[in-house]
């Protein structure tokens, strides 16, 4: 049996597609299947795979009969997957040769972590520019956290123990977008395992057109704003459009004026007791929690408090660090 499953969905992708191929067939750790997924493509793609299943043993090919999209696709693979850790690559982008190797190893090393994803690239269409570098946080608690305002891991990278990803079944069967998200929602109600991401760029995720955006106005971002209110319900009983608006703008992040910005500490406070209540972070990270609270309203404070804060952060240590300490340690430095 191979230790890990990769998953790749693929639909009309036979521009990018054997450039992703080669990436996972490249990898210096070689104790894997590729699990190729056609899900109802109308170009070449078909073909280009059984070209490659039929050069490398460690390729197998699936076809769905029409187009259902990438949870079921990425279902179909996962039931038929042998290995005991189950990761995904998209049939677009690129992984890095070391990528499987550093996350086999990181989840060998710490049998506390149910899944990790890694650090990315996000480049142009021929690999040629870099565009922007998808950095994310490590810590659990983090990840958790920033589900609620920012991109905390990227899908495709995300690496899972074979029976972590099966105590919730999979993805939701005929979602088409935001389906990682999902997951990773349902995923932290049923399970007390904890996520991670490793520091490096292992992957170059690639954009060419509109594609993989989040536009305002799309069906994907619609999609987004959907399951976000549906996640806070499950934790609150109730999902304020308010809190929702303002959660919206710190992940952006905007400007806000101060009793918003109050609300919105309101608002985060009351997200980590919930979450600590429901089992999705520890008690203990807390603090963590709270010192992200306070960068995130600082981002979103008029220029002139950012201002003040960065000079009490360098001077009033040095001035009053005993008043500091106390401070910190009942959550309400800025």
């Amino acid at each position: 049996m191979p230790l890990i499953s990769v998953i790749m969905p693929v639909y009309n992708g036979e521009l990018y597609l054997g450039e992703a191929i080669d990436s996972i067939l490249a990898q210096t750790f070689t104790d894997f299947e590729l699990l190729i997924v056609d899900d109802g493509s109308e170009d070449n793609s078909a073909a280009i795979i059984r070209s490659y299943e039929e050069r490398d043993s460690r390729i197998r090919f699936f076809q769905l009969p029409r187009n259902m999209g990438l949870a079921d696709a990425r279902n179909r693979g996962i039931v038929a997957a042998k290995g005991g850790y189950i990761t995904f690559m998209d049939c677009d982008d690129v992984s890095l040769p070391e990528r499987l190797d550093k996350q086999a190893t990181f989840l060998r090393s710490n049998p506390e972590i149910g899944a990790v994803g890694t650090c990315a690239r996000l480049v142009n269409h021929d690999l040629s520019s870099l565009l922007y570098y998808y950095t994310f946080p490590q810590q659990h608690a983090l990840i958790a956290m920033n589900w609620f305002f920012r991109l905390s891991f990227l899908g495709a990278t995300l690496m899972l123990r074979r029976e972590f990803l099966l105590t919730v079944e999979g993805y939701e069967p005929g979602r088409r977008a935001v389906d990682d998200l999902e997951l990773f929602a349902r995923l932290l109600h049923k399970t007390p395992i904890k996520f991670s991401n490793l520091p490096e760029n292992l992957y170059l995720y690639r954009q060419y057109g509109q594609s993989k955006r989040k536009v305002p106005g799309t069906k994907i971002h619609a999609a987004y704003l959907d399951l976000r209110k549906r996640v806070l319900e499950s934790l609150w009983n109730e999902a304020p459009e308010a809190t929702l608006e303002r959660f919206y703008r710190l992940r952006r992040p905007e400007k806000l004026s101060w009793a918003q910005r109050r609300a919105a500490k309101r608002d985060i406070k009351r997200l980590i007791e919930s979450m600590i209540e429901q089992q999705w972070v520890e008690s203990d990270d807390k603090p963590l929690l709270l010192a992200e609270m306070n960068r995130r309203l600082e981002q979103a404070s008029p220029r002139i408090w950012q201002q003040f804060c960065h000079w009490r952060r360098h001077r009033f240590p040095r001035l009053f660090p005993d008043t500091l300490q106390l401070y910190q340690e009942d959550g309400q430095t800025e």
